[in-house]
């Protein structure tokens, strides 16, 4: 394809912009009623209050700026056993704080053990390594890092595909201590020569089921086998995600060490409890009129459609927008600068009404997201999962609505009625 010249805005770098937060909403203090599952040899003691670990006084003071006052349950669990040096599996539900339950321990024992990274240095050592899914996710936890690094001389890096190579390089040639980057860019840059990879002592897969299947899988085999990547035994893997199907489960035993921990919180891939689901019976031919009529009644709510083709995506949007509802569209076919635009809008307000492709499906965390609505059913329940995740985050309710059409998600019946009764 044609050479990409796209280079991101920078983040606004003001402490101000660095520690915006949205609120927790009433269900927040839900969380704790949760069963937590740890299966695994001697887990250390789970945590009940940031307050009761040595963390240096920099990095307790930026927890507190960044709004968490107190651990949920997955980050109560995750942060002593990465703190004790463990490995980890975490499975928690979405929008419950599994982001800051992998980045505050990882960035505490940083700064116990000093960081070397150096600026303009050819080849770069990061001692960190967090990869996800997406390019919008990534971004999200290098915003994330930002928060938990401010005031020390940890320097976060993010690279992703849909950008201009070198500005990539430049970024990571600053100096690169925590290295957050999607698959494709990463294994690029280390096959340039530009980040070398034996002073890697924290490996995070964030989405991880997504990370260790067919989509990218192989990429992650390739980076566990570069010759210079630590072993297994000489780093600590950590992996998080909402869903953890049991071959995934099969696949990550060949990524941690034997004795790793696997944290369920709540029923291991269930769905969010604040998210109220409706399923509509809607036939193909009905759907448009039907999102019509919802769209209608919720006014102007922030509203995140999914459909399954990157055209439909489009064509809807187009749809809605000619039916007065203002609607933006993010796929994979868009260019990174349209699917930054196309986000912004959405968090802006300026588009109420965001229509996707599972690009969105995971990890995404933008304020009063009120409705999902599934226009087209995926293909697996996983995703599902994932999809209505992105409303009811952090204690805050929302609303799923999903068109259940015979001809085409009869295979999703099943699966669909045991997430709805759990």
């Amino acid at each position: 394809g044609p050479k990409v010249t796209y280079v991101p805005p920078p983040p606004p770098d003001d402490e101000q912009a660095i520690f915006a937060r949205y609120q927790t909403g009433m269900n927040f203090d839900k969380y704790d009623e949760n069963v937590v599952e740890v299966s695994g040899l001697d887990p250390p003691a789970a945590l009940m209050s940031f307050a009761d670990t040595n963390m240096c006084h920099t990095l307790t003071v930026n927890i507190a700026k960044a709004g968490y006052s107190k651990p949920t349950p997955v980050q109560k669990y995750s942060i002593p056993i990465i703190l004790a040096g463990r490995d980890l599996m975490a499975c928690a539900q979405t929008g419950s704080g599994k982001t800051a339950a992998f980045l505050v321990p990882v960035v505490a024992q940083m700064m116990r053990d000093g960081v070397t990274a150096s600026s303009f240095k050819e080849q770069q050592q990061p001692e960190c390594i967090i990869t996800a899914p997406t390019r919008e996710l990534i971004n999200q936890i290098f915003l994330e890092a930002r928060k938990f690094v401010y005031g020390t001389c940890i320097r976060p890096v993010v690279i992703y595909g849909g950008t201009q190579t070198d500005y990539s390089i430049r970024q990571v040639k600053q100096g690169c201590n925590i290295l957050c980057a999607t698959p494709g860019r990463l294994l690029d840059i280390i096959g340039r020569g530009k980040i070398g990879l034996h002073n890697v002592k924290y490996l995070v897969l964030d989405e991880a089921d997504r990370m260790l299947d067919m989509g990218f899988g192989a990429d992650m085999k390739k980076l566990v086998s570069f010759p210079d990547m630590p072993q297994k035994d000489k780093r600590q893997t950590l992996m998080f995600s909402a869903t953890f199907p049991e071959e995934v489960q099969r696949l990550a035993g060949e990524f941690l060490k034997t004795d790793f921990l696997f944290v369920v919180v709540g029923h291991a891939g269930g769905a969010c409890s604040d998210v109220q689901q409706n399923i509509l019976q809607v036939s193909q031919y009905f759907k448009r009129d039907k999102l019509i009529e919802i769209l209608h009644s919720i006014g102007n709510e922030r509203t995140l459609v999914f459909v399954d083709t990157k055209k439909k995506a489009d064509f809807i949007a187009c749809f809605l927008c000619q039916e007065n509802i203002p609607a933006t569209s993010i796929h994979g076919d868009r260019e990174q600068r349209e699917r930054e635009i196309a986000l912004r809008d959405f968090r802006s307000g300026k588009c109420p009404v965001l229509v996707a492709t599972s690009v969105a499906a995971r990890g995404l965390d933008i304020e009063s997201v009120q409705h999902v609505i599934n226009f087209d059913l995926p293909s697996t329940i996983e995703e599902y999962v994932h999809r209505i995740g992105r409303t009811g985050r952090c204690g805050n309710t929302g609303k799923a609505v999903g068109f259940f059409d015979n001809n085409s998600d009869a295979h999703l019946a099943q699966p669909l009625i045991k997430v709805l009764s759990d």
